[in-house]
């Protein structure tokens, strides 16, 4: 089922990532986006290709632009690893394996041409799938496999064109072993305090 759902809420956080109310995710993005929770996932075979997927032409923010697996934001009250796996099941049909938190801090603002924002707290994850995708077209344009050493060094390079958080976390990323599979697994506890329900 694609994220499409009536009345769906987001996090909004404070300064300090604490949750200080929700709001509705279809009214939340505009010119002020107030600043909510959010996450990146990247996901990888058995082989360390990362999974790419070029977002939908009818999605609000940056439509039919490439970016990493999937991304999403936690409903109020919902752990943050079962929104992953929501997420997972709902954009692309597979299921997550090796779940962790890669760049726990991570935190982005981005301005589309037509002026509308992202402004997210935005861990960052990486997982594995064996399962093929099967993406939802009201999510996923389309996708491809790709060595993840290609993918970082044509985002790095600027051969490739990806979404704008999809570059800033590329190049934080670019610290980690070559190997995706042997990235360690970064603190759960450094999650903003808004991600720790459940934990």
């Amino acid at each position: 089922m694609a994220e499409t759902l009536v009345g769906e809420r987001v996090v909004l956080l404070d300064p300090a990532g604490a949750a200080v109310g929700t709001a509705l995710k279809s009214e939340v993005h505009h010119a002020a986006t107030p600043l909510h929770l959010a996450f990146s996932c990247y996901v990888f075979d058995a082989g360390g290709s990362l999974l790419v997927t070029k977002r939908a032409a009818s999605k609000p923010t940056w439509p039919d632009v490439w970016t990493n697996s999937f991304c999403g934001h936690p409903s109020p009250d919902e752990d943050i690893a079962t929104a992953l796996a929501r997420r997972a099941a709902d954009e692309l049909t597979i299921r997550l394996g090796d779940l962790r938190p890669v760049l726990p801090r991570f935190r982005y603002r981005a301005v589309m041409p037509n002026g509308v924002v992202e402004n997210e707290v935005c861990p960052v994850f990486a997982a594995t799938t064996a399962d093929p995708p099967e993406p939802h077209d009201s999510e996923v344009g389309a996708l491809e496999w790709v060595p993840w050493s290609m993918f970082r060094d044509d985002v790095l390079a600027g051969r490739r064109d990806v979404s704008p958080w999809c570059a800033w976390q590329v190049a934080e990323l670019a610290a980690l072993p070559d190997d995706p599979l042997a990235w360690p697994a970064g603190d759960w506890s450094e999650l903003p305090p808004a991600a720790h329900i459940g934990r």
